[in-house]
């Protein structure tokens, strides 16, 4: 295809992206009052449990506002993402040979899997353990002191949450990520097995800057990255295997061609 007509279908995809976007958007903002509460979730759990009337609060007047509408589009975003993949698949492969489409297209399907499972143990396990230990912090006062009683912002909580979503859910494409580049040869297992203590402390070290100042969801955070490291190996040394019977079979139909060429001579 010419220049021209690959930036036209390039726009075409875009366009399409784009529309699933805004129609989700338009389609969940009437319901964003429903997905808050199912994200505060942990949080009520938490402070029914420490009992007394507790609540979030918004200091601005457009405040929940705009906390619904960045909600919902990153709701939108999120249910579109498997059609915009559709989409980018859909532009990129009639330009692959097979070998290249059958190479691509797990890592298409892995991505939103792994990130849907780093999603999920962020609301079921990390943020009910996170937001009881900052929790602690609270005091309840007493002769010439003042309590001090925690009131979460709706904006600042959204946020919180948001980022601690985002980053596991990152954080569990290690392997999608490592493999892709042991594919292309940037990496080998061997490697990988050789600098294995480096990423050991890599991952403690990422570990401590993404979630909060909490040594549970640090040290669980950080042996779910060293999990992810070794099945990464384990899948790099799978593509090396795959590699090294690709090429035995290419070296053997090269062999048979020279041989029917020398018969033939």
């Amino acid at each position: 295809m010419p220049l021209l007509d690959h930036l036209i279908e390039l726009r075409s995809r875009l366009m399409w992206s784009l529309a699933s976007i805004i129609v989700l958007f338009v389609a969940i903002f009437p319901f964003a009052e429903y997905v808050y509460q199912f994200l505060v979730q942990p949080l009520a759990e938490i402070f029914e449990e420490m009992g007394g009337q507790r609540r979030l609060i918004f200091t601005a007047l457009h405040e929940a506002f705009f906390t619904y509408i960045k909600l919902s589009l990153i709701t939108a975003l999120f249910i579109a993402f498997p059609f915009i993949s559709m989409q980018f698949w859909m532009f990129v492969a009639p330009g692959l040979y097979k070998h290249e489409k059958k190479a691509l297209a797990p890592f298409l399907v892995a991505t939103p899997i792994l990130f849907f499972m780093g999603g999920a143990m962020v609301y079921y396990i990390v943020m009910p353990w996170a937001y009881e230990f900052l929790l602690a912090f609270e005091l309840e006062g007493g002769p010439g002191t003042l309590p001090i009683v925690s009131e979460p912002k709706v904006n600042e909580y959204l946020s919180l949450s948001i980022n601690l979503i985002f980053a596991f859910g990152i954080c569990f494409e290690l392997p999608v990520v490592l493999t892709l580049l042991g594919r292309i040869g940037v990496i080998s297992s061997k490697g990988m097995k050789e600098k294995r203590k480096y990423a050991i402390l890599i991952s403690f070290v990422v570990a401590a800057v993404i979630t909060p100042p909490d040594v549970i969801s640090q040290v669980m955070l950080a042996m779910v990255l060293i999990f992810l490291y070794e099945i990464s190996i384990f899948s790099v040394r799978l593509i090396e295997k795959d590699r090294g019977h690709t090429e035995d079979d290419f070296g053997d139909e090269d062999t048979e061609e020279q041989a029917d060429a020398t018969s033939g001579a």
